[in-house]
Formats: structure tokens, sequence, C-alpha cells
């Protein structure tokens, strides 16, 4: 009886000791990243390959990705940064354009084991045509440019455009007329914007209307430009508007000329030339910084008729405070349409007017019916990247 309970005691130990052993001699199994695929990003210019997979469970140990990737069956090489074991998806936006690109996923796991996914079929990225999350957008554009196009055969066939009064446009006559009476110069200033900014070339636009008048007139009208691409298409408009008035002989080249590309000494020459010549009227029509104000004061400082005009939300505090006209914002770009009258603009500018009305009201109607608890046109909004 003895023997036996000794034998069954020590076979008991034996087999806890053999489990214990077994037990701890094996290692985790982890989850290897499931469903691993890699397709071409959709919508774009075929720069980029997104790689997807499953995502694992919270208690399945992984502490993170790589993501490795071979070239053409080449050697695969880690890309990217290590990613958090939330992730599901990777852009590859460093790939080879017309290449074959393979990957794999490689999971690591709490005691910084890895464990590799099955390796992907190869994918060449391509360029999309048309990006299908902005067509939204594209009809929204269509519609703009539809209203556009009609408003500017409505306004060709003799209609009436409606277009609210500008004091500082409605005063250009006056300045210009001033500076006959006077028999001294216009000075007109475009800023400092290039030939590719928005706001000089509207400002350019305003200067063939002025130079119309000026051309009329016999007023001397004088251009200092701190661009020498600005100064010659300005020459050009300048030319061009005094040979559409029957005038060419009035034409004065050198009345517009190159004065330095530097902010402040062009704004230093511009006041100097303000002081010395005393011009009648100013016009300061353009993109401006730092240096506004100082020419602003000076021109009022001599007595001159300022009309200033600028999109700059910065610069405008001063010509307003300085100038005695101020065209703010988009009244810099529809001053052309104003003055000159023609067609093609006021109906062009009747469109894009009709179109912050649709932008309008559809911000209106997105607001009131969020407040409902109805999002479809915020969704669609969202959607346009």
């Amino acid at each position: 009886m003895t023997y036996n309970k000794t034998f069954i005691c020590i076979t008991t130990c034996l087999l806890i000791f053999l489990c214990g052993t077994y037990a701890f001699s094996q290692e985790p199994t982890f989850s290897t990243p499931t469903n691993v695929t890699a397709k071409d990003t959709p919508n774009d210019d075929g720069s980029s390959i997104t790689v997807t997979w499953d995502a694992v469970p919270e208690d399945s140990g992984i502490t993170g990705y790589k993501i490795l990737r071979n070239t053409d069956s080449g050697e695969f090489e880690e890309i990217g940064k290590q990613l958090k074991p939330t992730a599901t998806q990777y852009k590859d936006s460093e790939i080879e354009k017309g290449k074959t690109h393979a990957y794999f996923v490689q999971a690591i796991t709490d005691s910084e084991a890895l464990v590799n996914s099955q390796q992907t079929e190869g994918v060449i990225a391509t360029g999309q045509w048309f990006h299908t999350g902005k067509t939204s957008l594209f009809i929204a554009m269509i519609i703009l440019c539809a209203a556009i196009l009609v408003s500017i055969y409505l306004c060709r066939n003799n209609q009436d455009v409606f277009v609210r009064r500008i004091p500082g446009l409605e005063a250009v006559d006056e300045a210009i007329g001033r500076a006959t009476e006077m028999g001294r110069s216009i000075l007109y200033v475009l800023g400092l914007g290039g030939v590719e900014n928005v706001a000089t070339i509207a400002s350019m636009t305003i200067l063939g209307q002025v130079a119309r008048r000026t051309a009329d007139y016999e007023t001397p009208l004088r251009v200092p430009c701190n661009d020498p691409i600005v100064l010659n298409v300005v020459r050009e408009m300048v030319k061009t508007s005094y040979l559409d008035e029957g005038r060419p002989d009035a034409y004065q080249e050198e009345n517009i000329f190159y004065l330095t590309g530097d902010q402040f000494a062009y704004a230093a020459g511009v006041d100097g030339m303000m002081i010395r010549e005393k011009p009648a009227a100013v016009f300061l029509q353009g993109t401006f910084y730092a240096e506004s104000l100082l020419m602003a004061e000076t021109g009022n400082s001599i007595g001159a008729i300022q009309i200033a005009g600028t999109d700059s939300e910065h610069q405008l505090p001063f010509f307003i405070a300085a100038c005695d006209y101020t065209l703010i914002g988009e009244e810099l770009y529809a001053a052309s349409a104003y003055l000159s009258k023609e067609p093609m603009l006021l109906g062009s500018l009747r469109g894009q007017d009709w179109g912050k009305i649709v932008i309008f009201v559809t911000i209106i109607l997105g607001v009131t019916l969020e407040l409902f608890g109805i999002n479809w046109i915020t969704t669609l909004l969202q959607s346009v990247r």
C-alpha cells in the first residue's frame, strides 16, 4: 500500500513537471496579417500604390507593422516608418512609374518577433484621366461657365446690365479732368506684384482704360514699374490704348519706365516723383505691402486726388485712411467692366455674380438643414477635395 502511494506521488510530480516544461518551451503564436492586397491608388496621377490588410484582434500581441517592397522582382526593402498596430493600410508614394511593385506586411510582436504576411501580386501604377471624387465640382463648374456664357450672349444683344455704383471708379474721370485743367501729370502705380499676379493684371486693365482718357485729354501719364516684364506689358497696353483712340502721336514711351525692383527703394523713388512733380492725380492700384502707407501719405501731402485699390486686406486700412477713394477687394477686378462697358466683361461679371448667389444660397440651405439633422449637403461638399 505504501509502495502504491509512493508510485502515484512520483508519477503525478513527473507529469506536472513535464507539462510545465512543455508549456514554457512553447513560443506564443501571433496572428499573421491576412488579406494583404496592393492596388493602384484611385484618382491620382499614377504616383502611388495603396497596400491594405485586415485588422488583427486587440489581444493578438502585435505592436506594429513594417511594409516591405520590391521593384521588378528585385530584393525586398523596408519602406516608410513603423505603423501603429491599429493600421490597416499604407499608401506608398515613392514608387517608380512604369515598374512592377510587390509588397508584404511584416507584423512586429511584443517580444520583437517578426511575422510575415504572404507576398502580394505585382502592381503597376497608372494615372487616371478623371477624378471621380470631384464630379460634383465638375458639374458646378459647368453650371457656372454656362451662366457666364449666357450672360455674355445677353449683353451682346444689348441687354442692360446693372452694375452697382462704385464711387472710386466714378471719380476716375474727375481725377483725369482735374489733372488736365491744372496742366499737371497723372501718376499710376501698379504696386509690387508680378505679371502673374491677379491684382496686377486687374490694375493693368484699369490702366488701359485710364490711358484712353489721357489720350483724349492729352494729359501726361507717368507709370513707374518695378518689374521688367510688367514694364513691357504696360507699354504695349498703353500704346494700344492711345492707338485705339486715334492718338498714337501722343504716346510717350519714356513716361513708362523701370524704377527698381527693391521694395522700399521703389517706394522712395515714387515718393520722390510725387514731391518733385506734384501730380494732380495718383492711382495706387495692384499689390502693395508695407510701402502702401508711405506712398499714400506722400500723395496726400501734395494735395493730389488719390484713387487706391488692392485685394490685400492688410493694406486696405492705410488706403482708406490716406486716400480719397478706395476700391475694396473684388471692386478692383470689376473695375475694367465698370469703366469700359464692354459686353464680354459685363456678361462675365454678371455670370460670376450669379455663381456667388448660388454658393451663398447653398451655404444658407446647408446650415439650415444641419439644424434639423439633415447633412447631405455637408457630405456632398466634404467629398470635394
